[in-house]
């Protein structure tokens, strides 16, 4: 298996080098692991090499939802509790297809054998984000991930990666899961 940081070293190259994206690592406002703005992505420093992939990958898809798509931007800008079931159903869209971007992503950067990972990991993003959509219940990811990991779905199949041009938009705030600096170890 591809180790975490070496996918990491290989997508975030192809991140600013092919797509024009910023890439850092850096401090980010607690409580959120990562955020972007369709020019950058930042990655909280305090996460490990696995978290830190993921987060970065994540951010692409949307980074490349808001560039293509105005509603998927509206949709991310929004914070939604007591969602409706209609609402929920966009949201799993809006955020399965940004992992299905980012598997898409690793294959270009080389990267063929975590995908199962990716798919898993989406799932436990996804418990949490119901949880917050349908309750303000924020899960501890870490928590969920165990539960939910190990070939918990089916693969998620890449989506290709549509011609896009960065462009600023209004941060928020991304991956808001726990409520202290307890990170996902």
């Amino acid at each position: 298996m591809t180790s975490f940081i070496d996918a990491y070293n290989r997508v975030d190259r192809l991140i600013e080098e092919h797509y024009g994206l910023r890439s850092t690592i850096g401090d980010v406002l607690d409580p959120n692991t990562g955020d972007f703005d369709g020019e950058s992505i930042k990655v909280d420093y305090t996460l490990n090499a696995e978290q830190s992939l993921f987060v970065l990958l994540h951010l692409f898809g949307h980074t490349v939802q808001w560039c293509t798509n105005e509603e998927f931007r509206d949709l991310g800008q929004q914070t939604v509790n007591g969602a409706t079931p209609e609402q929920l159903a966009k949201i799993e869209i809006y955020e399965r297809d940004a992992t299905r971007y980012a598997i898409q992503l690793m294959h270009e950067a080389g990267v063929h054998d975590l995908d199962q990972w990716a798919s898993d990991w989406w799932l436990a993003d996804w418990e949490c984000l119901k949880a917050f959509y349908t309750s303000g219940v924020t899960l501890d990811q870490n928590e969920v991930g165990h539960h939910v990991r190990g070939n918990s779905t089916p693969p998620l199949t890449p989506l290709p990666i549509p011609p896009f041009e960065p462009k600023r938009y209004v941060s928020r705030w991304a991956f808001a899961f726990e409520e202290t600096r307890d990170r996902l170890s």
